[in-house]
């Protein structure tokens, strides 16, 4: 016995003929870059997060960076964040020239521990950053209320969470500025690398929609410093179509958690989701004792495991010097 830890292959079967159609529109129009799908495919997502806007951009580090340049962020500012998640979320932070601060966690959940964050602010802080780990949103009625205290802005880390909720809401419309990723293993992932960025702010979203394509707001006249961060065509093509089937998929995601929780009560630890919240489980993570044994033994059977994330982000070389 062999199982895959993600099997896109499934998944793309069972959609084969709706995503190559749309693929094909692309070929067949020629507009491989903001073709008419990126915009398509922008309100489908605005509506089904419940924001008033949605960017789209080249994948979830882009999202996290534009946001942050969206808000001012820049050199000697501090943006406070988890330092349990993967580096793209500091990452986008430095290469602003500004620090990440980090708080850490709550035991249960893995997401940033609210009481922690007001002894984190400084005079120098500028927004503060939660990452929605494995799924499950951070708990965002206690971080906006700290950010409203201080006068913070708040980003929503919401890579792994795309399809959760919090209180009703879905994730990526928790904070002033949600980002979503959608890489492949993602829960609602695209065929190569994507990403959209979601406010209710005009502003924000004219500034973001201007640095995806360098900064311009008319063409050749660069009003703003920015990046190259566009969603392809082909990529926004194939989104439309999963996004279709995506509320199915999160509850067959559900239902698997369940019978996990189930089956493993009494052998390990599973998720703890909060009261009011739910997750889509974009990684199923459990503790157990003997953990290293434990997956040499799975992969002895065939049921591949990893560790998310072997080294915190406070802890690795790149971070030394913060």
């Amino acid at each position: 016995m062999k199982i895959q830890f993600i099997d896109l292959k499934t998944q793309y079967a069972s959609m084969r003929n709706e995503i190559n159609e749309r693929i094909q529109k692309v070929l067949d129009h020629g507009q491989y870059i903001l073709g008419p799908e990126i915009a398509e495919l922008e309100k489908n997502l605005a509506e089904y997060v419940g924001a008033k806007h949605c960017v789209t951009c080249a994948s979830g580090t882009d999202a996290l960076l534009l946001s942050l340049m969206a808000l001012g962020v820049k050199a000697g500012d501090e943006v406070i964040t988890s330092p349990f998640t993967f580096i793209a979320t500091a990452e986008t932070i430095a290469l602003l020239g500004a620090k990440p601060v980090f708080v850490d966690i709550k035991r249960n959940t893995y997401n940033i521990d609210p009481e922690k964050i007001e002894a984190a602010i400084t005079d120098r802080t500028k927004a503060i950053m939660p990452v929605d780990l494995y799924g499950q949103p951070a708990d965002y009625d206690a971080i906006n209320a700290v950010a409203q205290k201080h006068g913070l802005k708040v980003i929503e880390d919401a890579a792994q969470s795309f399809g959760a909720t919090y209180k009703g809401e879905q994730a990526g419309a928790l904070g002033d500025i949600g980002c979503a990723s959608f890489f492949p293993a993602k829960p609602l992932g695209c065929y190569g690398d994507g990403g959209a960025c979601f406010t209710d702010d005009d502003n924000f979203a004219e500034d973001m929609k201007a640095r995806r394509v360098h900064g311009q707001k008319r063409r050749y006249v660069h009003d703003l410093l920015g990046v190259n961060a566009r969603m392809d065509t082909i990529q926004a093509a194939i989104v439309l179509v999963k996004l279709a089937h995506f509320p199915g998929e999160v509850k067959m995601r559900e239902k698997a958690a369940n019978r996990y929780a189930k089956l493993l009560s009494g052998v390990a630890t599973s998720p703890y989701i909060m009261d009011g919240a739910t997750s889509v489980y974009a990684q199923y993570t459990v503790e157990v004792e003997g953990r290293d044994g434990v997956q040499a033994k799975l992969k002895e059977e065939g049921v591949p495991t990893a560790v998310h994330y072997p080294m915190p982000l406070h802890l690795q070389p790149v971070f030394s010097g913060f």
